[in-house]
């Protein structure tokens, strides 16, 4: 009867220490894994590139962001790509333990969310053929418009009262504006620099009055305050240090 008992206590514990090294998905910070959730379709910040990876096959400023936050809180970064437009519901559902996605803070947002301190700042731009005649965001609104489901230049468009084409991902709005399908696709401004880098006949119409600067955060489920307090520490230090400008003056200018 010892010996059996004995046993059972031995197996409680191993239990235990296994249950220790569950990854962040219980939000707590001590795991061994991170789970992050973001959209690899957004160059410089989230794309695949599976000889530069930094993660697995993922590169770019939020996936180097990622893995030195999972660092500091000595835990592994894993990836998990998905549609811009689920990533919350993911979070919400505890399949991801944070978004960085290059994501827009908005007031909307914050009501099933919370967010870190921003990392980044950014504005929506148009990208339009060399010989288009869009100067300013009101000379789209008769013209065949391409959104990101789910980006700032959604909303963006949504609020002007446009008509617009969405898409999943920015390089087939891209490829169709290239191709004449569309007239002008809105979307984050070093995305935008990103593309017509990659696309010859394309140039960035900017229009301040309409498309205001905005920030990026990292998302965290509402109430998760010990892996959001690890988050804004680590995004302090690599402000301060300038290791985020680092990171981003790398990408942005490959």
């Amino acid at each position: 009867m010892k010996k059996v008992l004995k046993l059972m206590v031995v197996a409680v514990c191993v239990l235990a220490m296994t249950a220790c090294f569950v990854g962040c998905g219980d939000n707590s910070t001590d795991g061994k894994v991170l789970n992050i959730g973001t959209n690899a379709e957004f160059p410089p910040f989230e794309y695949i590139d599976s000889e530069a990876g930094v993660v697995g096959e993922f590169a770019g400023i939020d996936i180097e962001i990622g893995k030195a936050i999972a660092d500091s809180i000595e835990a592994e970064a894993v990836i998990n790509n998905m549609d811009f437009d689920s990533l919350l519901i993911a979070l919400s559902n505890d399949q991801v333990d944070c978004v960085i996605a290059g994501m827009t803070i908005t007031p909307e947002r914050l009501e099933e969310v919370d967010f870190s301190k921003p990392y980044y700042k950014a504005t929506q731009v148009m990208i339009v053929s060399n010989d288009s005649d869009i100067a300013k965001a009101a000379d789209i609104a008769d013209k065949q418009i391409g959104v990101i489901d789910g980006y700032t230049g959604q909303t963006c468009v949504e609020d002007l009262g446009y008509e617009y084409n969405g898409y999943k991902k920015g390089a087939d709005a891209v490829l169709d504006l290239a191709n004449g399908k569309l007239d002008v696709v809105v979307i984050d401004s070093s995305t935008a620099e990103k593309f017509i880098g990659e696309n010859e006949g394309l140039k960035i119409v900017e229009d301040s009055e309409v498309f205001a600067s905005e920030e990026y955060g990292i998302a965290v489920k509402k109430g998760n305050t010990e892996l959001l307090d690890a988050i804004n520490a680590k995004i302090d230090a690599m402000l301060e240090d300038g290791s985020i400008n680092t990171i981003c003056e790398k990408y942005e200018d490959q």
